[in-house]
């Protein structure tokens, strides 16, 4: 169950989502059309699941739908695909994945981090930068699931080294910046959070 996002708040953001038309939009939907939104200012082909596609579709404005890809580039074998296609958001140069996002409102952080280990299983060999974003709330639950002895235990070293928090106020001051169009992915370095070393 997500909550909707009030409308002041999506006054907020300067990167402008349109008016919420039915009360059933969820926060989640606006933090990933947010997170789309940024993407294609920063120059990204966009990832959205098909499932969400046609609501985040609607949160943005026309000429930006034309970044959101319609199939992963096809360098990956099904089984990745089918992985690779769950996650919320994904910002693409090319052919290569350069962020992944999960947003997790008030679904199961554990689901999240899932998938982002199985993406970091399944490409091996890329620096994907992977970042869970939630409200601020939830930042201790993922820090201590991104903890947990199968998270901790993977080949490329614990996942809490590869992802990191980032908060949904993060999220809205990134899409305020005014000069956004001119800089790149690395201002998320500036906002991203990890657990503290144990």
């Amino acid at each position: 169950m997500t909550v909707p996002l009030d409308e002041d708040e999506i006054e907020s953001h300067k990167v402008a989502l349109p008016e919420v038309r039915s009360g059933d939009l969820h926060q989640s939907f606006q933090i990933q059309a947010l997170l789309a939104k940024i993407g294609i200012t920063l120059g990204f082909k966009i990832w959205i699941p098909r499932t969400d596609r046609s609501r985040i579709s609607e949160l943005i404005q026309e000429k930006e739908r034309e970044s959101l890809l319609e199939s992963l580039p096809p360098n990956n074998d099904i089984a990745t695909l089918s992985t690779i296609e769950q996650i919320d958001v994904l910002w693409l140069r090319g052919r290569w994945i350069a962020r992944a996002f999960e947003v997790e409102h008030t679904t199961a952080v554990y689901s999240g981090l899932l998938r982002m280990a199985d993406l970091l299983a399944l490409q091996p060999n890329m620096d994907i930068r992977l970042h869970i974003v939630a409200p601020d709330e939830r930042r201790e639950k993922v820090f201590r699931e991104m903890q947990r002895p199968v998270f901790s235990l993977l080949e490329r070293g614990p996942l809490s080294k590869s992802c990191t928090f980032v908060s949904y106020e993060s999220v809205g001051l990134i899409g305020k910046m005014e000069h956004l169009a001119h800089m790149n992915d690395s201002i998320l370095h500036e906002y991203e959070e990890a657990p503290e070393s144990s």
